[in-house]
């Protein structure tokens, strides 16, 4: 079975060159090589590679050389700043770029509350002139969301990291799904996909974290597994599972058929952005 995380980071250690803003957790270092080697270790054919905003803002550079270096794995999602009126000339020279296949909204501060917001709206418009799905990391402002998509349907949204909060070190929270309900409303859009990424860091139990398949259950059961896309979140989790174990916890439940597992693990990822490792089928 073809199998494709929807989202996994790389990065260089620190240094002057290409100095981080923050500390991500994770190891110091995670190259494209050193991320291939994972994946090859448990039949993971290809990857999203999500630009590490906290270390590197707005420069993608790294994740782009990554990307180029390893063109027959990795597809790039940059992060775009909406405050920035240049914005819709940052999504052109993008999109033009052959393996960016997403761009991305850190939804935290700084970022206008306000789904009718001129650079949201800037952003969503130009995405989808683009044909370009916008990522976002919304935790929190699940309902902003819900009002973009409305204001937007044209335009494909994916919300990052079931659009919860998740834990960089254990323990996982008391109430890990209690905002559940808000990312279930979101279902009615039809241009909202959701990534089941991180899920396992939910968890209060040990591999294979069976207490997370009731509330995935009604995340399948609302926007369908045609919506809905597996990834692990690599390498922010490092503190609470092993890659191993962020990937096998999916094949070994009981909760997907194999047609499931096919869908979540790579179908519903080419529909949505196209792409599949080289020489691997795309669909959509």
């Amino acid at each position: 079975m073809l199998t494709i995380d929807a989202q996994v980071h790389c990065y260089e250690r620190n240094h002057p060159g290409r100095p981080w803003h923050e500390v991500l957790a994770g190891p110091p270092e995670v190259t494209g090589a050193d991320m291939i080697r994972a994946m090859d270790a448990v039949g993971v054919d290809g990857a999203l590679l999500v630009s590490v905003w906290t270390m590197y803002r707005w420069d993608a550079s790294y994740a782009l050389d990554v990307m180029k270096a390893h063109r027959d794995r990795f597809a790039v999602i940059k992060p775009v700043d909406p405050n920035d009126p240049k914005v819709a000339d940052t999504i052109a020279e993008w999109a033009a770029i052959d393996g960016t296949v997403a761009i991305r909204i850190m939804m935290g501060p700084g970022v206008s509350e306000d789904a009718a917001d001129p650079g949201i709206d800037r952003v969503l418009t130009e995405a989808a002139r683009h044909d370009l799905p916008v990522n976002l990391m919304a935790r929190g402002r699940l309902e902003q969301v819900r009002q973009m998509a409305a204001r937007h349907p044209g335009t494909q949204l994916v919300v990052d990291h079931l659009g919860l909060a998740q834990p960089f070190a254990p323990p996982a929270p008391a109430k890990p799904w209690e905002e559940l309900p808000k990312l279930l409303a979101l279902a009615p859009h039809d241009n909202i996909a959701v990534k089941i990424t991180g899920a396992c860091t939910l968890s209060h139990e040990k591999f294979p974290y069976k207490d997370i398949w009731d509330p995935l259950g009604r995340i399948f059961d609302a926007f369908g597994l045609g919506r809905c896309m597996w990834g692990t979140d690599w390498t922010r989790a490092v503190a609470l599972l092993t890659y191993k174990e962020g990937v096998d916890s999916f094949r070994v439940t009981d909760r997907l058929s194999d047609d499931d597992r096919a869908t979540l693990m790579s179908g519903t990822l080419q529909k949505v952005y196209g792409w599949a490792p080289s020489g691997q089928a795309k669909t959509g």
